[in-house]
């Protein structure tokens, strides 16, 4: 056996001359998406904004911004009800969102049409526009379920 070792460790005759150390590739930082500053939970919209600050407005916010996906809550359930995102639009004042058509929900009588509640009351259902009012105050014009401007939570 210690006769083999010499030959297990020798080189092969390919690899006979020394590589140079692979260079380290900078690691580019992800892009962001257009709507990052969107990120997070905001409170009113169907009515005027109470408090911002504190676990009351974190515990129940009206609507939720992901990169993926747009959560709003509902006067009527207690589950959100959620927008899968296609593409979002830099517009000057804001965001133009464009959403996979809703899709139907299971309820205990079947799948039944996605009702009101899964839009935001826009003429599109499957387009929100949000524009910015402030650092941390957007609305979503010509949104009938929206027509009060929402607040970020602190």
């Amino acid at each position: 056996m210690l006769v083999m070792l010499p030959i297990l460790t020798a080189p092969l005759a390919g690899d006979a001359q020394p590589r140079p150390p692979a260079a380290p590739s900078p690691a580019a930082p992800p892009a962001l998406p257009p709507h990052a500053w969107l990120f997070g939970v905001w409170t009113g919209g169907i009515f005027p904004p109470g408090d911002v600050d504190g676990p009351t407005c974190a515990g129940s916010p009206t609507v939720i911004f992901t990169r993926d996906v747009v959560m709003r809550s509902s006067p009527l359930d207690v589950a959100y009800r959620q927008r899968l995102i296609e593409t979002v639009a830099q517009q000057p004042d804001g965001l133009d969102f464009r959403f996979a058509p809703a899709a139907p929900t299971i309820g205990a009588f079947g799948a039944q049409a996605p009702g009101r509640d899964s839009t935001f009351g826009c003429a599109n259902a499957n387009a929100l526009r949000v524009e910015r009012r402030g650092e941390d105050e957007i609305i979503f014009p010509n949104c009938s379920e929206f027509p009060s401007p929402l607040k970020r939570c602190q």
